[in-house]
């Protein structure tokens, strides 16, 4: 078994990235209600703030700030995943390590972290997050994609509408290109 060393800070502050097993469905965007859901009831259960969240077809990138004295980002991407997995049918294909475990086979079992180290690698990973879309080659834009907490950003003033038209985003943030 492996050994994962994670930074367990309370009250932290973490880059995530999450994915889906299958990377060739288009399952977070297409149930993107059921994924809003499996995320407000989890932070009613277990408080956190959201910095920055960015869903793609396949995978989502999200910023999160914990409650002081909190470091268990573990347990809520647990209850989100569990979450989302249950209100789908159990129609998708299992392996036999799945189906022994008794597993979906929606996610990949692990989830990737960051904790975010000072105000520029904050800034970098929330630019990344927005970006993510355009680099991917979903949009020309970064305000064309429609489910990024980018939105509510620039309704908050912290970004201009057009933020991103010609920028790229350069780092290594939990993808492989």
């Amino acid at each position: 078994m492996s050994n994962y060393r994670r930074a367990f800070v309370p009250g932290g502050c973490w880059f995530f990235t999450v994915n889906l097993l299958n990377r060739r469905q288009a399952l977070l965007t297409d149930k993107i209600e059921i994924l809003r859901g499996a995320v407000a009831a989890t932070r009613q259960s277990h408080p956190f703030e959201i910095d920055a969240f960015v869903v793609l077809p396949d995978h989502l990138h999200a910023i999160w700030k914990l409650p002081k004295g909190d470091a268990n980002f573990s347990a809520r991407w647990r209850l989100i995943k569990t979450r989302f997995a249950k209100a789908l049918p159990a129609n998708e294909r299992l392996s036999a390590v799945r189906a022994a475990r008794n597993e979906r086979g929606i996610w990949q079992r692990r989830f990737w972290e960051h904790l975010i180290r000072d105000e520029a690698d904050y800034a970098r990973h929330v630019e990344y997050c927005y970006y993510n879309p355009v680099k991917h080659g979903h949009v020309s834009k970064v305000c064309d994609w429609p489910y990024s907490s980018f939105h509510r950003d620039v309704r908050a003033g912290l970004f201009p509408e057009d933020w991103g038209g010609d920028n790229k985003v350069v780092g290594e943030f939990g993808e492989r290109v």
